[in-house]
């Protein structure tokens, strides 16, 4: 398949906001390159860095998302483009350049690319993100994931899934003690889910009970790749779905790393999804729309309970306002 690799030059403090313009346009994620991190993992000796040579930080950044080409693909570019105005007039965040170009590119070129910048990494006390095409061996009580994001992107090392890795370690062995003493075997929802990263990591660190669900068919083809990689398939079941509509009952733990708007259009379908005392964990929230999610959710009855920020981005940890 061809996909249309849209690029934007932007000042480092705008990439995020283009990140988010991406996924509300229908990319399941976008690759930021900024050369201050490549620089400052050199600096941190890592191995996979050393053969790099360090970039000149001028303060511009890439921002890198991919779309159908069949997709109302012209109007999205033009789309695109009347947002980073907006962004430019408003002059609240400085745009830098806001140069946008395009090139296609099929499946395999694609997968390539990826190989370029994704490397192991540990994310959590125990979680470490393994590309299939990488070797390593884990220390001590380490927990590897293994993972090819395919055209779905989701690696686990972007700032709003790091959160969630790092979250699911302390509440997957919560929510299964909490479903214990209810009485029931524990349900994890994970909502777009992606590459599957997240919910594979629930089931690495001992959850059962996974449904992992995309609105995006690709996306939910890919995570079903990686779900077989790790060994956990017929462990987690997979499907397509718009927010939780397609999800039948309740879960005691619903992951959702998305976008504000989609996680506010959520909570309409919350209460009948979640269980009596279960979390949600959701980040993929700008730091800028963090107040929006969080009005949302006190309309709706739930509170936060925990909040953990990351380079630009949120993550919250939500329950019932009466089960505080």
């Amino acid at each position: 398949m061809k996909w249309a690799e849209i690029t934007v030059r932007v000042a480092a403090g705008a990439a995020d906001i283009v990140a988010e313009i991406f996924t509300e346009l229908g990319a399941n994620g976008a690759v930021i390159e900024d050369p201050a991190v490549v620089n400052e993992y050199i600096d941190e000796g890592r191995w996979d860095y050393r053969d790099i040579e360090r970039k000149p930080v001028t303060g511009v950044v890439t921002v890198k998302a991919y779309l159908n080409p069949e997709d109302g693909l012209d109007w999205k570019i033009q789309e695109l483009e009347r947002r980073l105005l907006v962004i430019r007039d408003a002059g609240e965040t400085e745009l830098g350049p806001g140069e946008v170009s395009q090139a296609i590119v099929d499946d395999a070129d694609w997968a390539d690319r990826w190989k370029d910048f994704f490397h192991v990494e540990k994310i959590g006390r125990r979680m470490v993100i393994k590309p299939t095409w990488e070797d390593y061996a884990p220390q001590g009580d380490e927990v590897v994931v293994e993972l090819d994001p395919g055209a779905a992107f989701g690696t686990g090392t972007h700032p709003s899934t790091a959160m969630c890795i790092r979250a699911l370690e302390s509440l997957v062995p919560e929510a299964q003690a909490r479903a214990k003493q209810q009485g029931h075997d524990l349900r994890v929802f994970d909502v777009g889910t992606g590459s599957g990263v997240l919910a594979i990591t629930a089931a690495k660190l001992g959850a059962t009970g996974i449904e992992a669900a995309d609105y995006d068919a690709t996306a939910v083809h890919v995570a079903e790749e990686n779900i077989a990689q790790n060994g956990l398939a017929g462990e987690i079941k997979t499907g397509v779905s718009d927010i939780l509509k397609s999800f039948t009952g309740q879960a005691d733990l619903v992951i959702a790393n998305i976008i504000a708007d989609i996680i506010i259009r959520m909570f309409d379908e919350l209460d009948e999804h979640l269980a009596p005392g279960g979390r949600l964990l959701t980040s993929g929230i700008i730091d800028e729309r963090q107040a929006d999610v969080v009005a949302a959710a006190r309309q709706h009855g739930f509170a936060v309970v925990e909040e953990h920020h990351l380079k630009g981005w949120t993550s919250l940890v939500l329950c019932r306002e009466t089960e505080i």
